[in-house]
């Protein structure tokens, strides 16, 4: 059974909507605010090999990653897995990103045949390790970090395990009920699709496209190699940790295939910016979607002409037992910054400049009246100027695709208050078509608690393109009881204990501006 283009398009658009679903569902039946209101989870669909089907439009380094957790799913436990069973991984060493991510992949059967695979990846607020939140920055071993659940089945003594280690277990047992809800929907969802098709056949197709799709993008591109650099800013808090790290790829469009080499990139750290090559490799993918064709399915078809070389042992292909906490959300911008710095030389129509460049981690926990609580956020930043477009405002970037916390949602939840947020004006980047603004945002302790912040862009701002001009760096300060007087200024990463009345302020970066000004209109 051959499928017409529009039989194929159609298809697409329902299994996407499995995913779409098993997103709706994982949010709405969450308890943090985390997942239930910044929707920082993920979700997608397999073929009964492991080879992506579809995704939602969720968070790109989250989908990017999790065609090799399912891998490893597959590998541990064997396709002869129950229909009622589900795995469970976190290990960012075999297809995780870091350890708050915790992925679910369920089996999808029809007339006891396994015939595709649901997976949904969420961040857990808090896994244990040495700080709350998870992402330490002075961690320099993964078992700093918290819980590690290498590819298992999900068994009632895992859960235990998984929830206990938690300073707030009663929120990761529920955001785990939240998933294995999600998956329940989604294989009930394919397995109809499937049982209604009458054949597995059709979802060949479906992959076999999405590679017809991407070698003809690349095919329509210049052949040759460009290259470009940047860096990643500090590795920690301490005074060793505030050297440069940096990333450099090589980009070679060759006919239909494109390789990403990132040969000569700096070494794996003592620290947790530290990225895994899955990561790696999920900046990648969405660098080349950005450039080429963003209506190319994001199957695993798209990826087969793409080829993505990660030296081992170094900041984008971290070895064990290296911390990684934040190489999922900080190297992973770097790596796209780079990946797009390169396509910008290939196809300058259709690439902007450097969005804000980091996804300014905020984590906080301490001990209230009802009990341990743990807060965690991404906060947005300017977008770069694109060619004929200014860049968005307060906006989140590049690998991530979550919002802020609704300031409603955050104070009824945890015992903070938000003081001020704003837009940071006249933060984006100058040029014919200017970069969006940073946020500024005042947050006040209303009870003793401990903060980490992990940021980037706080010393070097987003590069503008096409002579545009970079836009501003980020800043934090520390302000004692709120005073304006007593203000501190604060590392791009750093833990410190706090009292009711402190207050954090941030000011995240501004995207760079495209184009001079005094281009022609």
């Amino acid at each position: 059974m051959r499928l017409d283009a529009a039989s194929l398009a159609v298809l697409v658009a329902r299994l996407s909507g499995v995913a779409d679903e098993m997103g709706a569902v994982l949010r709405r039946a969450a308890y943090s605010p985390n997942i239930k209101e910044r929707a920082d989870c993920s979700a997608a669909v397999f073929t009964a090999d492991g080879e992506l089907l579809a995704q939602a439009e969720h968070i790109p380094v989250h989908l990017g990653a999790m065609p090799a957790a399912v891998r490893a799913a597959i590998d541990a436990v064997g396709p002869d897995i129950p229909s009622a069973s589900q795995i469970a991984l976190n290990d960012p060493f075999a297809g995780g990103t870091h350890l708050n991510d915790l992925t679910l992949v369920a089996p999808v059967h029809v007339n006891g045949v396994l015939v595709g695979w649901v997976a949904n990846r969420a961040h857990h607020a808090d896994v244990g390790g040495l700080a709350p939140g998870s992402m330490p920055p002075d961690a320099t071993h993964i078992d700093e970090e918290g819980l590690r659940l290498g590819p298992t089945l999900l068994a009632p003594e895992v859960e235990r395990t998984f929830v206990e280690c938690s300073r707030s277990p009663d929120e990761r047992r529920g955001d785990l009920a939240a998933q294995r809800g999600a998956n329940v929907v989604g294989a009930r969802r394919l397995a109809a699709i499937i049982d209604e098709l009458g054949s597995v056949e059709p979802l060949a197709q479906i992959v076999d496209y999405g590679e017809r799709r991407m070698r003809a993008a690349l095919a329509a591109l210049p052949d040759g190699m460009w290259t470009f650099d940047d860096v990643i800013e500090s590795t920690g808090p301490r005074a060793d940790q505030q050297n440069p790290v940096r990333i450099t790829v090589a980009l070679t469009i060759d006919g239909d295939t494109a390789t990403f080499d990132f040969t000569g990139t700096g070494s794996q750290q003592p620290g947790n910016v530290n990225a895994v090559e899955a990561v790696t490799v999920s900046a990648v993918a969405f660098a080349l979607r950005t450039a080429t064709d963003p209506t190319i399915p994001a199957n695993g078809g798209a990826l087969r002409p793409v080829r993505v070389v990660a030296p081992a042992g170094s900041i984008v292909a971290a070895r064990p037992p290296a911390a990684v906490g934040a190489g999922n959300v900080e190297v992973s911008q770097r790596v796209a910054d780079v990946c797009l710095g390169a396509l910008a030389q290939v196809c300058p129509d259709r690439v902007g400049a450097a969005g804000q460049g980091t996804m300014n981690n905020v984590l906080i926990g301490g001990v209230s009246a009802a009990g341990e609580w743990v807060y965690y956020e991404t906060l947005g930043g300017g977008q770069g100027g694109r060619p004929g477009r200014a860049g968005m405002s307060g906006v989140h970037t590049a690998m991530t695709n979550t919002a802020d916390t609704p300031v409603e949602a955050l104070e009824r939840s945890m015992p903070l208050r938000i003081r001020r947020y704003t837009l940071r004006r006249g933060s984006g980047g100058h040029g014919r078509f200017p970069g969006g603004d940073g946020i500024e945002r005042e947050l006040e302790l209303l009870t003793a608690a401990t903060v980490t912040i992990v940021t980037e862009r706080r010393i070097r701002g987003p590069y503008g393109l096409a002579g545009g001009e970079p836009g501003a760096p980020g800043e934090n300060w520390w302000l004692p009881s709120g005073e304006e007087s007593s203000r501190e200024p604060m590392a791009a990463k750093e833990t410190r204990d706090g009292i009711a009345g402190d207050v954090l302020r941030g000011l995240t970066p501004g995207g760079g501006g495209w184009g001079t000004d005094t281009d022609p209109p």
